[in-house]
């Protein structure tokens, strides 16, 4: 279990914000986002506002994860979110998240944008949604919305094992099914494997903030390929499920 050994690693609090994205790294309160990275990001953003919509109105741009926070480090990314009222498309709200959610997956599959290394991950969320990170910087106005702090984090590394095998166990489980009985058998198990494990890391990150084993699990498990390995998986199915085979003329 390396790859375990070094998810851990990479969540060892660094002792300064990082210097490549922040000034006085050493002081967060009196920190600010570096004019370069700040228009980038600005930047990005504008050109994900475009694909989403022409006359959307966003209530803020900010930053969160680890690059505004302690515990960056190589595996770190960029998590820029628009924070968008969803009420001002009035009874079509559910429909607009819905196509919006599908239009931040297809942005951040067909681009490959990078600032310092540091992938670019773009997000469209709810004004409305709870959030829990403890580090939140808005692009936008150029301020912290939540300064972040050092905290000790104990982590066991045999609890923390069990907890990946156990969600490994169902993800490598749903996929021998996918492949053997096809989607139409499996859609509902797909369904309840998304909702678990998105009220999963929700449910840690409400009681014990980023550093929840629930929280740890799931960046475990995108970092290993894992859920990339389980929506290959179902695209693969459903291609195949689609296609018809052209056979030889005997």
């Amino acid at each position: 279990m390396d790859s375990v050994n070094n998810l851990l690693s990479s969540f060892t609090q660094q002792e300064t914000l990082n210097p490549k994205i922040w000034t006085n790294p050493d002081e967060p309160k009196e920190s600010v986002m570096k004019p370069k990275v700040r228009n980038a990001l600005m930047k990005i953003s504008d050109k994900f506002a475009e694909n989403l919509s022409d006359k959307l109105k966003i209530k803020d741009i900010v930053l969160t994860g680890s690059l505004s926070n302690y515990n960056w480090s190589k595996y770190s990314d960029f998590d820029l979110h628009l924070i968008i009222d969803y009420s001002q498309f009035g009874k079509q709200e559910d429909l607009y998240k819905e196509l919006f959610s599908l239009k931040k997956q297809l942005f951040n599959q067909n681009h490959d944008i990078k600032i310092f290394g540091y992938e670019v991950e773009l997000y469209a969320q709810d004004s409305e949604e709870a959030h829990f990170a403890t580090g939140v910087y808005s692009v936008k106005d150029d301020k912290w919305v939540s300064v972040p702090s050092k905290k000790d984090a104990q982590i066991d590394k045999e609890v923390f094992k069990t907890k990946i095998n156990s969600w490994k166990e169902k993800i490598e489980n749903l996929i021998t099914n996918i492949k053997k009985d096809g989607m139409k058998s499996s859609e509902k198990q797909i369904e309840n494997l998304k909702d678990k494990l998105k009220d999963y890391r929700k449910t840690g990150l409400e009681k014990e903030g980023e550093y929840s084993y629930e929280n740890l699990v799931f960046k475990y498990l995108r970092r290993s390929n894992l859920i990339e390995k389980l929506y290959n998986t179902i695209t693969k199915q459903t291609d195949k499920e689609l296609s018809v085979e052209i056979r030889k003329v005997e």
